[in-house]
């Protein structure tokens, strides 16, 4: 399918008036700004779930001693379902802020409470920081809804963290997971040889940059929650994946569902067609990005069935037990 005309039009304009220094060129705190501010959003509540959807910031214990920020969103009617968000952003840029609607849009969309985690970034803190802090606050969210349908989700580089932790964290069981647009080979193998590496908002150089920052150690980059494409994907749960067909991740997404189906998972794809890495967080201004979330979302609504459906027998127990065996996580 053709590029987006809106997607087109806003390629032409990055490449001709758009920010006159790189990214790479800032500093971290200034590519984050700019991050946030470019998150695409809508600015009017008419635009999305807002006024159904209440949120509250809250401090749990992490890994370390370390305090965690996450953002608890409850939408009006309240299902039997709770889902751990983790955040996109090249694992350096994103927060909170940069993907509320998201959240919000996702709450209301499920009938589920969203935890969205406001995990430790690179560079400040590298590999694993930001994994075992999402960890930490998956078992949080299990232990603080038990007896709800735990689906664990995140976008780009939060994708790669989610999968990441369902794969460290088997004590923790998830009914679903959702992938969006996941990294899973920090080779760059696949997305070098892409048709779409670079000119298409994400670029290789990108990514490569991404994986410099968090994960500096080459040597780390082997370990199995960094290698996705390479790590034991038995027994994960029954994940929905998405992907976007102008991004140079698409292929090794593909690639992941191929590998997924292999070792049994069942899978769900949902193909970006015509659409660019980042566009969940453009909802707001381009309606093909917006109907193609919305598909991903029933998908996962299709894949979790009924409302209340419980998490397998004994999986809070384990949950429990290994949370208490370390100290415990604090509401």
């Amino acid at each position: 399918m053709p590029l987006d005309r809106l997607l087109r039009h806003l390629i032409a304009w990055q490449s001709s008036d758009g920010p006159s220094v790189p990214d790479h060129e800032l500093t971290i705190e200034q590519a984050r700004e700019r991050y946030r501010a470019n998150a695409v959003r809508p600015n009017s509540e008419k635009a999305g779930a807002g006024p159904a959807v209440t949120s509250a910031d809250r401090l749990i214990d992490g890994p370390d001693g370390a305090a965690l920020g996450v953002r608890v969103y409850t939408p009006e009617s309240v299902g039997g379902r709770v889902v751990t968000f983790l955040h996109g952003g090249g694992w350096a840029l994103g927060d909170l802020d940069s993907h509320d609607w998201v959240c919000r849009a996702m709450a209301a969309s499920l009938g589920a409470v969203v935890v969205s985690v406001d995990y430790r970034r690179p560079p400040e803190f590298p590999y694993p920081t930001p994994l075992h802090d999402a960890i930490a606050a998956a078992r949080w969210t299990a232990l603080s809804f038990p007896r709800r349908t735990h689906v664990i989700a995140g976008d780009s580089a939060g994708g790669s963290l989610s999968l990441g932790v369902v794969l460290e964290a088997r004590d923790v069981r998830f009914a679903a997971q959702l992938l969006i647009y996941p990294p899973v080979d920090p080779s760059l193998i696949l997305a070098s040889a892409s048709e779409r590496s670079k000119g298409y908002l994400l670029s290789v150089d990108d990514m490569a940059r991404n994986y410099e920052r968090y994960v500096p150690d080459p040597r780390r980059r082997a370990d199995p929650a960094v290698d996705l494409l390479n790590a034991d994907l038995r027994d994960l749960p029954p994940t929905v994946l998405a992907t976007a067909e102008y991004d140079p991740l698409h292929d090794e997404g593909m690639e992941l569902a191929a590998k997924m189906r292999a070792a049994g998972v069942p899978v769900h794809h949902v193909p970006g067609e015509g659409l660019v890495h980042g566009y969940f967080l453009m909802q707001g201004v381009v309606p093909a990005a917006a109907a193609c979330a919305q598909r991903v979302l029933r998908a996962l609504d299709g894949l979790l069935g009924q409302e209340g459906a419980e998490p397998p027998d004994g999986a809070q127990g384990e949950v429990s037990r290994t949370a208490a065996s370390r100290g415990g996580w604090v509401a």
